[in-house]
Protein backbone atom coordinates (compact mmCIF):
# COMPACT_ATOMS: atom_id res chain seq x y z
CA UNK A 1 0.00 0.00 0.00
CA UNK A 2 1.17 3.35 -0.46
CA UNK A 3 1.65 3.60 3.64
CA UNK A 4 4.26 0.78 2.87
CA UNK A 5 6.15 2.75 -0.05
CA UNK A 6 6.53 5.74 1.10
CA UNK A 7 7.79 4.54 4.15
CA UNK A 8 10.29 2.35 2.09
CA UNK A 9 11.77 5.03 -0.44
CA UNK A 10 11.47 7.25 2.76
CA UNK A 11 13.61 5.48 5.09
CA UNK A 12 16.04 4.74 1.96
CA UNK A 13 16.55 8.31 1.37
CA UNK A 14 16.54 9.66 5.20
CA UNK A 15 19.58 6.66 5.82
CA UNK A 16 21.41 7.37 2.65
CA UNK A 17 21.92 10.95 3.58
CA UNK A 18 22.34 10.62 7.58
CA UNK A 19 25.08 8.03 6.69
CA UNK A 20 26.71 10.76 3.63
CA UNK A 21 26.92 13.21 6.98
CA UNK A 22 28.07 11.30 9.59
CA UNK A 23 31.34 12.65 9.48
CA UNK A 24 30.37 15.99 9.70
CA UNK A 25 28.20 15.50 12.68
CA UNK A 26 25.76 18.31 11.26
CA UNK A 27 22.09 19.62 11.90
CA UNK A 28 21.40 17.57 8.26
CA UNK A 29 22.90 14.19 10.23
CA UNK A 30 20.96 14.56 13.05
CA UNK A 31 17.51 15.28 11.69
CA UNK A 32 17.76 12.81 9.42
CA UNK A 33 18.07 10.18 12.09
CA UNK A 34 15.02 11.84 13.82
CA UNK A 35 13.28 10.98 10.58
CA UNK A 36 14.78 7.24 10.40
CA UNK A 37 13.68 6.94 14.28
CA UNK A 38 9.73 8.40 12.98
CA UNK A 39 9.74 6.60 10.13
CA UNK A 40 10.72 3.25 12.05
CA UNK A 41 7.95 4.22 14.87
CA UNK A 42 5.22 4.85 11.60
CA UNK A 43 6.25 1.12 10.34
CA UNK A 44 5.55 -0.01 14.19
CA UNK A 45 1.89 1.29 13.96
CA UNK A 46 1.51 0.43 10.15
CA UNK A 47 2.21 -3.20 10.83
CA UNK A 48 -0.13 -3.55 13.45
CA UNK A 49 -3.28 -1.36 11.77
CA UNK A 50 -2.36 -1.46 8.11
CA UNK A 51 -3.38 -3.04 5.05
CA UNK A 52 -3.11 -6.85 4.80
CA UNK A 53 -0.31 -7.32 3.05
CA UNK A 54 1.86 -4.15 5.23
CA UNK A 55 0.73 -6.20 8.95
CA UNK A 56 3.19 -7.77 10.57
CA UNK A 57 0.92 -11.05 11.11
CA UNK A 58 1.06 -11.66 7.06
CA UNK A 59 4.66 -11.76 6.68
CA UNK A 60 6.42 -13.12 10.31
CA UNK A 61 6.87 -16.70 9.56
CA UNK A 62 8.80 -19.65 12.09
CA UNK A 63 12.46 -19.85 11.64
CA UNK A 64 11.80 -23.42 10.07
CA UNK A 65 9.65 -21.73 7.23
CA UNK A 66 12.96 -19.02 6.56
CA UNK A 67 15.34 -21.92 6.46
CA UNK A 68 13.00 -23.46 4.04
CA UNK A 69 12.01 -21.41 2.07
CA UNK A 70 16.27 -20.17 1.82
CA UNK A 71 16.55 -23.81 0.94
CA UNK A 72 14.29 -23.62 -2.00
CA UNK A 73 16.13 -20.56 -3.37
CA UNK A 74 18.90 -22.89 -3.48
CA UNK A 75 16.67 -25.50 -5.22
CA UNK A 76 15.46 -22.86 -8.17
CA UNK A 77 12.05 -23.72 -7.28
CA UNK A 78 10.42 -21.44 -4.15
CA UNK A 79 7.34 -21.22 -3.53
CA UNK A 80 5.83 -17.68 -5.21
CA UNK A 81 4.72 -14.96 -2.28
CA UNK A 82 2.14 -11.78 -3.08
CA UNK A 83 3.38 -10.14 0.39
CA UNK A 84 7.00 -10.59 1.78
CA UNK A 85 8.41 -13.70 0.98
CA UNK A 86 9.68 -15.73 4.56
CA UNK A 87 13.18 -14.24 4.30
CA UNK A 88 11.94 -10.45 3.10
CA UNK A 89 9.99 -10.27 6.11
CA UNK A 90 12.97 -11.82 8.61
CA UNK A 91 14.66 -8.69 7.01
CA UNK A 92 12.17 -6.34 7.89
CA UNK A 93 12.12 -7.28 11.03
CA UNK A 94 15.69 -7.34 11.46
CA UNK A 95 16.55 -4.07 9.55
CA UNK A 96 13.69 -2.48 12.02
CA UNK A 97 15.14 -3.53 15.20
CA UNK A 98 19.28 -2.74 13.80
CA UNK A 99 18.07 0.90 12.41
CA UNK A 100 16.32 1.37 15.70
CA UNK A 101 19.45 0.36 17.98
CA UNK A 102 21.81 3.30 15.13
CA UNK A 103 19.63 6.06 16.42
CA UNK A 104 19.19 5.08 19.55
CA UNK A 105 22.72 5.48 20.26
CA UNK A 106 23.09 8.27 17.77
CA UNK A 107 20.46 10.58 20.25
CA UNK A 108 23.10 9.31 23.36
CA UNK A 109 25.72 10.63 21.69
CA UNK A 110 24.08 13.74 20.80
CA UNK A 111 23.20 13.91 24.48
CA UNK A 112 26.63 13.79 25.62
CA UNK A 113 28.07 15.32 23.06
CA UNK A 114 25.68 18.34 22.86
CA UNK A 115 23.41 18.48 25.84
CA UNK A 116 20.77 18.12 23.24
CA UNK A 117 18.12 16.26 22.07
CA UNK A 118 15.59 14.17 23.98
CA UNK A 119 17.67 12.13 26.09
CA UNK A 120 20.42 14.86 27.56
CA UNK A 121 17.62 15.63 30.16
CA UNK A 122 18.47 11.90 31.53
CA UNK A 123 22.51 12.48 31.42
CA UNK A 124 22.21 15.72 33.31
CA UNK A 125 20.28 14.92 36.26
CA UNK A 126 22.25 11.58 36.29
CA UNK A 127 25.61 13.63 36.77
CA UNK A 128 24.23 16.32 39.01
CA UNK A 129 22.76 13.37 41.54
CA UNK A 130 26.42 11.59 41.53
CA UNK A 131 27.60 14.86 42.68
CA UNK A 132 24.80 15.99 45.02
CA UNK A 133 25.54 12.51 46.97
CA UNK A 134 29.27 12.72 46.96
CA UNK A 135 28.68 16.22 48.31
CA UNK A 136 26.76 14.76 50.79
CA UNK A 137 28.64 12.06 52.31
CA UNK A 138 31.02 14.83 53.25
CA UNK A 139 28.43 17.51 54.70
CA UNK A 140 29.10 16.59 58.59
CA UNK A 141 33.21 16.38 58.61
CA UNK A 142 33.84 19.90 59.88
CA UNK A 143 31.53 22.00 62.30
CA UNK A 144 33.24 24.83 61.56
CA UNK A 145 30.49 26.65 58.90
CA UNK A 146 33.11 28.67 57.09
CA UNK A 147 35.45 25.77 56.83
CA UNK A 148 32.86 23.56 56.20
CA UNK A 149 31.26 25.58 53.32
CA UNK A 150 34.40 26.57 51.53
CA UNK A 151 35.33 22.60 51.65
CA UNK A 152 31.23 21.92 50.46
CA UNK A 153 32.14 24.17 47.64
CA UNK A 154 35.39 23.07 46.79
CA UNK A 155 34.22 19.46 46.90
CA UNK A 156 31.71 20.09 44.72
CA UNK A 157 32.55 21.51 42.12
CA UNK A 158 35.45 18.97 42.09
CA UNK A 159 33.29 15.89 42.48
CA UNK A 160 31.03 17.37 39.87
CA UNK A 161 33.03 18.37 37.27
CA UNK A 162 35.62 15.20 37.67
CA UNK A 163 32.72 12.64 37.29
CA UNK A 164 31.12 15.14 34.57
CA UNK A 165 34.02 14.36 32.16
CA UNK A 166 35.03 10.58 33.50
CA UNK A 167 31.32 10.24 33.16
CA UNK A 168 30.99 11.93 29.64
CA UNK A 169 34.29 10.42 28.61
CA UNK A 170 33.40 6.82 29.50
CA UNK A 171 30.03 6.99 28.31
CA UNK A 172 30.58 8.68 24.72
CA UNK A 173 32.91 5.91 23.77
CA UNK A 174 30.65 3.04 24.14
CA UNK A 175 27.82 4.71 22.98
CA UNK A 176 29.97 5.57 19.76
CA UNK A 177 31.26 2.18 19.25
CA UNK A 178 27.53 0.93 19.48
CA UNK A 179 26.28 3.60 16.99
CA UNK A 180 29.27 2.53 14.46
CA UNK A 181 29.02 -0.84 15.22
CA UNK A 182 25.32 -0.88 14.38
CA UNK A 183 25.32 1.38 11.43
CA UNK A 184 28.15 -1.30 9.84
CA UNK A 185 25.75 -3.78 10.58
CA UNK A 186 22.93 -2.26 8.65
CA UNK A 187 24.82 -0.86 5.84
CA UNK A 188 25.58 -5.18 5.98
CA UNK A 189 22.11 -5.98 6.00
CA UNK A 190 21.00 -3.52 3.51
CA UNK A 191 23.44 -4.79 0.85
CA UNK A 192 22.35 -8.66 1.61
CA UNK A 193 18.66 -6.84 0.82
CA UNK A 194 19.38 -5.60 -2.33
CA UNK A 195 20.84 -9.30 -3.44
CA UNK A 196 17.98 -11.01 -2.07
CA UNK A 197 15.44 -8.58 -4.30
CA UNK A 198 17.87 -9.19 -7.10
CA UNK A 199 17.97 -13.41 -6.40
CA UNK A 200 13.97 -13.74 -5.49
CA UNK A 201 13.13 -11.32 -8.61
CA UNK A 202 14.97 -13.29 -11.09
CA UNK A 203 13.94 -16.73 -9.69
CA UNK A 204 10.02 -15.77 -9.37
CA UNK A 205 10.46 -13.29 -12.29
CA UNK A 206 9.42 -10.68 -10.72
CA UNK A 207 10.00 -6.84 -10.82
CA UNK A 208 10.25 -5.80 -7.09
CA UNK A 209 11.82 -2.69 -7.23
CA UNK A 210 8.65 -1.15 -9.61
CA UNK A 211 6.34 -3.43 -7.30
CA UNK A 212 7.40 -1.16 -4.74
CA UNK A 213 7.06 1.66 -7.24
CA UNK A 214 3.29 1.05 -8.31
CA UNK A 215 2.11 -1.21 -5.22
CA UNK A 216 1.42 -3.87 -7.60
CA UNK A 217 2.63 -7.53 -8.09
CA UNK A 218 1.44 -10.00 -10.61
CA UNK A 219 0.78 -13.70 -9.37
Amino acid sequence: DIGVRLFHWLLVASFIIAYASSEEESLVHIYSGYLVLALISFRLLWGIIGSKYARFSNFLYSPGKVVSYLKSLISRNPEHYLGHNPAGGFMVIILLISLFIVTISGLKLYAIEEGKGPLAAQINISIVSTAHADDDRYEHDNDDDDHHEYRRYGLYKDVYESGKYKSEDESEELWEEIHEASTNFTVFLILLHILGVFIAGKLHNDNLIMAMITGNKSL
